[in-house]
């Protein structure tokens, strides 16, 4: 039964096509022998024939095949559904990937955050992104030895912060505790701040220069080279020094241990002083 069926519809098709395409030619035989003026008009005619006999074949046809069509499109709309929630994930790190691209987050090279993780963008590909994870939570700048690697499909659902501009010079800030012990506030304050502008002042001049550009290049204002100090007190009644510094980043440590020494050893002969 289906087997006559389908020879019906074949015969059909046939004859529908038979149909739409001899009155297609003698529609274009007959609007060839109009005289052309300067409308054009028998090109049109002519084209708009074309087109309806093409159109006409094409709904036609559907109209012969509609269960068939029916029956391939809701197996095909199956399998493309199954497939779809097996790679859901591999989808959204796609997707992930053309965002990323298309909006030029990051490239190799530079230093993000995603989530909780700092790291240096060592590669990416369609799936996945990874990172040379950075110590930038206690302020070491160095890397740790361990690589991340990141779904693309992160990017899509979490904010991603671009740090590059840490790469060479950044807002370095530690703090120094020591007890409440007759401590002269003031000339500890004036001391520490004139050794951090000793420390930096080599590098002042470029750390400017390279402020400015980076400002031009994210359009946003960034903190610049600058020495701050804070005093403050601890739950625990003792005084806090608070140091800021913007230093090149691979000096910041060493930076920060020359100050912390100089301070220790202003202390010391402070108490020895006053002993005597």
């Amino acid at each position: 039964m289906s087997d006559l069926i389908i020879e019906y519809k074949l015969l059909a098709s046939a004859m529908l096509l038979a149909v739409t395409f001899t009155l297609k030619w003698l529609t274009v035989r007959h609007f060839k022998k109009l005289p052309e003026n300067e409308n054009e008009h028998p090109r049109r005619w002519i084209n708009a024939a074309n087109n309806t006999a093409t159109a006409l074949s094409l709904i036609g046809l559907i109209l012969i095949w509609i269960s068939e069509i029916r029956f391939a499109a809701l197996s095909i709309a199956t399998f493309m559904v199954a497939l779809i929630i097996a790679t859901r994930e591999f989808i959204q790190c796609f997707l992930g990937s053309l965002y990323q691209t298309s909006s030029r987050i990051f490239i190799v090279g530079d230093w993000i955050k995603v989530n909780n993780h700092y790291g240096e963008v060592a590669k990416s590909d369609w799936l996945t992104t990874y990172l040379l994870e950075i110590d930038i939570e206690s302020s070491s700048y160095s890397y740790t030895g361990r690589t991340i690697v990141i779904p693309n499909n992160q990017f899509l659902s979490n904010n991603i912060q671009n740090l590059n501009y840490m790469r060479r010079y950044v807002t370095h800030t530690f703090s120094i505790v020591r007890d409440d012990d007759q401590l002269d506030i003031k000339a500890s304050k004036e001391f520490i701040t004139r050794k951090a502008i000793e420390c930096c002042k080599p590098f002042e001049e470029i750390a400017i220069r390279y402020n400015n550009l980076i400002e031009k290049r994210l359009g946003v204002n960034i903190p610049g080279p600058e020495v701050s100090v804070r005093i403050s007190t601890t739950n625990l009644g003792k005084n806090q020094f608070t140091i800021s510094i913007y230093c090149p980043t691979q000096e910041a440590i060493n930076i920060e241990q020359s100050i912390t020494e100089d301070i220790l050893q202003f202390w010391n002969s402070q108490s020895k002083t006053s002993e005597s």
